[in-house]
């Protein structure tokens, strides 16, 4: 049923089409664009940079840094939208963060939460109020502290729920690794194509990281750390991502234990994501505003969608979502130039690489998830400020991001970088 949804999708994105090009590309002065995409760097879950951090600490700092680096009254940005997945009072953290840092108290804020999309979900949220005319300028940001955790259920669903005959409600019920396994079993993801990807992953987040690529995405946050035996507090600046292992290869990758071993023999702590601390910003305007206001314009938002597909298999979402996407706007995968797909599991991705016939060369050029780290509510927004950032860096135009979503969904944005 999945394969012939898919075919059914990729049939209105075959062969190429300047029109839709064309149509993304032009400036209108009611465009929905980027002024400013920033992230902090990302920590190692529990015993990183940011484990005595919590969010609304993270928060704040970043907060903080996008007054420091916007050069705009704080009193234009009307609205702020936080993703965030494991925190039931992240709507109270960003309302109080974003007071403390600087904003006035006629800025609103909010939270939201589709599990690993929801960064991306709050970038959709305010510029649909921006294009709607609701707001002129709004602030996107994810952040997730998996150290502290909370995603996971605590207890089983309703009776009503589970007794339903209806299965998709009950895989619901789930775990993220095993839904991986059922991915390469189902699809016959091996094992080695699984490290084997992975392996690479981990070289191009290597070779991006030694290059300084990642310099002009991440800023610098400053953190007290408690020493675990002592419990004496010093003060740190974090200035690069944890998750990078330089120097990791297929064997030994091959060598690692299967991490969900009730569920499979496939996926592995070395061909999963990490569990990782971070956030991302992302300031967005009406064009008009942004040239009213003399801000640099980074990227123009053409749009996002989400589609659903059974939970079971929730990995392979972004092969659904993403031709939803572009035959919204007439567009193929050819037309895109950076591609950051969100490496959840090697399972999926290898699933979505091949499925999709996407070229490697194009996704995740600096690494991916596996390699950097997967902070929930960050990964949406996250995304973003790395593509674009490596959009500015190789003059390429068109950037797509995607992610597949826990309970069985996918969602995609698309991107057009002004700044060639």
């Amino acid at each position: 049923m999945a394969t012939e949804r898919l075919s059914s999708i990729l049939s209105h994105v075959t062969g190429g089409n300047k029109s839709g090009i064309n149509a993304i590309t032009q400036k209108h002065p009611d465009d929905v664009v980027i002024t400013l995409a920033i992230r902090t760097p990302l920590a190692k879950g529990g015993k990183g940079g940011f484990k005595d951090t919590p969010l609304d600490g993270m928060v704040y700092k970043l907060l903080v840094q996008v007054l420091k680096r916007a050069n705009l009254d704080p009193q234009m940005i009307e609205d702020i939208c936080l993703g965030n997945v494991s925190d039931a009072k992240a709507a109270y953290y960003v309302r109080a963060a974003s007071l403390a840092a600087g904003f006035p108290n006629t800025t609103g804020a909010s939270s939201c939460n589709r599990f690993c999309s929801s960064g991306l979900k709050a970038v959709q949220d305010i510029a649909n109020q921006i294009a709607m005319g609701s707001i002129d300028c709004g602030l996107a940001l994810g952040a997730e502290h998996m150290t502290t955790g909370g995603d996971r259920l605590t207890r089983p669903f309703v009776d009503e729920i589970l007794n339903s005959g209806v299965q998709d409600a009950v895989d619901c019920m789930q775990p993220m690794g095993q839904t991986s396994e059922n991915v390469g079993r189902d699809f016959e993801i091996s094992r080695e194509a699984q490290d084997r990807y992975s392996a690479e992953s981990y070289a191009r987040a290597e070779q991006a990281q030694k290059a300084g690529w990642f310099d002009d995405e991440i800023v610098p946050i400053s953190v007290n750390l408690k020493d675990p035996k002592t419990g004496e507090e010093k003060s740190v600046t974090l200035t690069k991502d944890e998750g990078p292992r330089w120097g990791t290869t297929y064997e030994g990758l091959s060598k690692i234990r299967p991490a969900f071993s009730q569920y499979g023999d496939r996926s592995t702590g070395g061909n999963s994501s990490q569990v990782t601390d971070g956030a991302a910003a992302i300031l967005l305007m009406r064009r008009s505003k942004a040239e009213e206001m003399r801000q640099p314009i980074l990227a123009k938002f053409v749009g996002a969608t989400v589609a659903g597909l059974a939970p079971r298999i929730m990995g392979i979402g972004p092969s659904i979502a993403i031709p939803k996407l572009l035959a919204k706007f007439k567009i193929n995968l050819e037309d895109c130039d950076v591609i950051e797909l969100n490496e959840a599991f090697a399972s999926m991705a290898v699933y979505c690489l091949n499925t999709l016939k996407l070229d490697h060369a194009k996704m995740n050029p600096r690494g991916g998830a596996i390699a950097l780290g997967h902070p929930l509510g960050c990964t949406g927004a996250r995304q973003i400020v790395t593509g674009l950032s490596e959009a500015r860096r190789t003059k390429k135009k068109i950037l797509l991001t995607s992610m597949c979503i826990g309970t069985g969904q996918g969602m995609a944005g698309l991107f057009v970088n002004e700044q060639l």
